[in-house]
C-alpha cells in the first residue's frame, strides 16, 4: 500500500508523514523540490516532485497510490476538484481532508468522490504561536489585535488522527473537529512562553486593520487576510471548546501546549 500526502513539507504535512512511517506505511510525499526536501522525512519515504496546485502534472505521482492526504490551502478551490478526481481515476481508495475552515468546492469533491474519506476540522493550530518568533526574539513583545481563549490543538495530534483514518476502517464519512486538551488565551500562552524561555514578554494590541494590513505586506491578499483576521475577531464556538475527539481516536490524551513548548521553545530565544 502507499499514500501520497500533499504538503509533505508543512506544519501538518510532515506530521502525516512521520506518523505513516511509524506505522510501517509506504509514504509518498509531494513536494516542489524533492532534492532539497529529502532530508526532512524519515527513512523510507519516497519524495516526488509537484505541487496539488497542479494535479494534471501527478500523473507519476498519482500511479499506484491507494490512499491520498490533501490539505487544502489558499487558491486549492479551483483545481481542487480536479486533485481528487484525477486521484480517484488513478485508484485512490480512501483521503483524508484537512479542511480549509470551512467546507468549500475541494472538501465537497471529496465527500461526493465515491471512495472512503473522512474529513479534519482542527481549530487553531498551536505551530501558529510560530508567528510570533520574529517579533519575541527582537524586541520581546508581539502585536495581535485580540485576546480570546483557544482550544489549541498540537499539529502532531493531527497527523496521528490522518495516519488513522487513512490505514485504518472505520472513518468513512466522518468529520472530526480536533482541538486540544485545554483553553488558552494569547496572554496566557505568552506568559508560559516566556516562563520557558526566562524572559518577560508583553502583549500590544493593534486594531483589526493594522493586523490585516501586516499580512499583506507578508504578500497574503486582502480576502484571505481579512478571512484569517476575521476568525480571530470572531471565532466559532468550536475553538473555544475543548473537544474529545482527540483522546477518543488516539487512546491517549491530546497533547498540551507545555509539550508542544518543550519542543520549540529554543525558536524563539535566538536566531531561527
Amino acid at each position: 500500500m502507499t499514500t501520497l500526502v500533499t504538503g509533505a513539507t508543512g506544519n501538518t504535512g510532515k506530521h502525516v508523514v512521520a506518523e505513516l512511517v511509524r506505522r510501517g506505511e509506504h509514504v509518498r510525499a509531494l513536494t516542489r523540490d524533492p532534492g532539497a526536501a529529502a532530508g526532512l522525512f524519515p527513512d523510507g519515504v519516497e519524495p516526488v516532485a509537484g505541487t496539488h496546485a497542479e494535479p494534471g502534472a501527478l500523473g507519476d505521482a498519482l500511479a499506484g497510490v491507494d490512499r491520498l492526504h490533501i490539505t487544502v490551502t489558499s487558491g486549492l478551490a479551483e483545481v481542487g476538484p480536479e486533485l481528487v478526481q484525477r486521484a480517484v481515476d488513478a485508484g485512490v481508495r480512501r483521503i483524508t481532508v484537512l479542511y480549509g475552515g470551512y467546507v468549500g468546492p475541494v472538501e465537497q469533491a471529496v465527500a461526493e468522490s465515491g471512495v472512503e474519506w473522512t474529513r479534519l476540522e482542527p481549530q487553531e493550530f498551536m505551530s501558529n504561536t510560530l508567528t510570533w518568533a520574529e517579533s519575541i526574539r527582537s524586541d520581546g513583545a508581539v502585536r495581535e489585535p485580540y485576546d480570546f481563549p483557544s482550544a489549541l490543538v498540537h499539529e502532531g495530534d493531527i497527523g496521528a488522527v490522518a495516519a488513522l483514518a487513512l490505514l485504518e476502517d472505520g472513518h468513512n464519512g466522518q468529520v472530526y473537529n480536533l482541538t486540544g486538551p485545554e483553553l488558552l488565551t494569547s496572554s496566557e500562552r505568552l506568559a508560559m512562553l516566556g516562563k520557558a524561555i526566562g524572559r518577560g514578554i508583553g502583549f500590544v494590541r493593534i486594531t483589526h486593520e493594522q493586523a490585516v494590513e501586516r499580512l499583506m505586506a507578508n504578500g497574503v491578499s486582502h480576502a484571505d487576510a481579512d478571512y484569517v483576521v476575521g476568525w480571530y475577531a470572531n471565532p466559532p464556538a468550536e475553538a473555544a471548546t475543548v473537544d474529545p475527539t482527540v483522546e477518543k481516536l488516539l487512546g491517549r490524551p491530546a497533547r498540551t501546549f507545555a509539550q508542544w513548548l518543550e519542543q520549540h521553545a529554543d525558536r524563539f530565544r535566538g536566531s531561527a
